[in-house]
């Protein structure tokens, strides 16, 4: 098992900065974020500032002369992906680990046409409270980076290496027995959560008792489980009352990714949330009103802010 000691970063939003800050401040790598001139210019003006405390990471654009990374951390929006998988080409050796932190369940196999599944591992965040407003970022619950190998890929020690790394870097996580279902299950939450509250301009307070906002969520979720069985996933409404008790645990003021989207008139990812329940509904021939609705809705929004 090779030792995981260089670390690149491709993203600085509210996730990519969090655990950006907390691989720079546990130490005893070599950490870069990779970014073009213009956004390492931008952020070098603006300054970025986590929880208050002002970082200045180490930046190398995509055409450095930077050796290969050990392990490359992928936690951009899905409209940046390409961008990104383009950008990390140089510092992708034989032995790199790559994890994407995005949210939906398609852009491991979009890295993979470029570098293969091999080198990947599957994974997501899940229980992060993280708001960005420009270069500014606070977040009072880390979370955890939920990953795992697929079945039979014999990727164990890359799971074991990025192991051993996150306990070094005080970085909570889980390793499923079934990635793939886990990966699904934040799936269903994404649909649920980030969808309803950018309609509603609703923080994660709102879904702490409001029996109406839950009942939206719990909705457009179950059309997640209709699709997902037809693709031999288990998923059930126990899997909601779940993800429901995570909100809860999230502070009253946070926001979902989609609705910090909304609010700055950024694009949102709703073609990988509703988008894809309707594609899959369409595939399967299985009704989804629910995420037809949220769909048309949230594109509505995005047009009329500009997005």
């Amino acid at each position: 098992m090779k030792k995981i000691n260089r670390v690149y970063i491709s993203g600085l939003g509210a996730v990519g900065c969090v655990y950006a800050s907390v691989i720079q401040d546990a130490g005893g790598v070599v950490l870069s974020v990779i970014a073009d001139n213009e956004r390492i210019r931008r952020y070098r003006e603006e300054k970025i500032t986590i929880n208050g405390k002002l970082y200045d990471f180490s930046y190398i654009t995509p055409d450095s002369a930077a050796e290969p990374a050990d392990l490359i951390l992928i936690a951009v929006k899905q409209n940046s992906l390409d961008e990104s998988v383009s950008a990390i080409k140089k510092f992708v050796g034989s032995d790199t680990i790559i994890l994407s932190l995005l949210n939906g369940i398609s852009s491991e196999e979009i890295i993979a046409g470029t570098y293969g599944m091999e080198r990947i591992l599957r994974s997501f965040v899940v229980g992060i409270d993280s708001v960005r407003e420009g270069t500014n970022v606070m977040f009072s619950r880390l979370g955890r980076i939920v990953f795992g190998a697929d079945e039979g890929s014999g990727g164990n020690d890359k799971v074991t290496a990025v192991k051993e790394f996150f306990d070094r870097a005080g970085i909570g996580y889980t390793i499923p027995d079934d990635i793939i279902r886990e990966q699904w299950w934040k799936f269903m939450m994404n649909v649920g959560i980030n969808q309803v509250s950018a309609i509603l301009r609703a923080p994660y307070g709102v879904f702490h008792n409001i029996k109406e906002a839950q009942e939206l969520l719990a909705m457009a979720s179950m059309e997640v489980i209709a699709v997902a069985e037809k693709k031999g996933i288990k998923l059930t409404t126990a899997d909601i009352v779940q993800h429901l008790e995570i909100f809860k645990t999230l502070a009253s003021e946070g926001k979902t990714s989609m609705l910090q989207d909304v609010e700055a008139g950024r694009k949102t990812e709703v073609e990988i949330f509703s988008g894809a329940v309707m594609e899959m509904g369409k595939e399967y021939v299985i009704h989804t009103p629910v995420n037809d609705m949220l769909f048309r809705m949230i594109r509505t929004i995005e047009q009329m802010k500009g997005a």
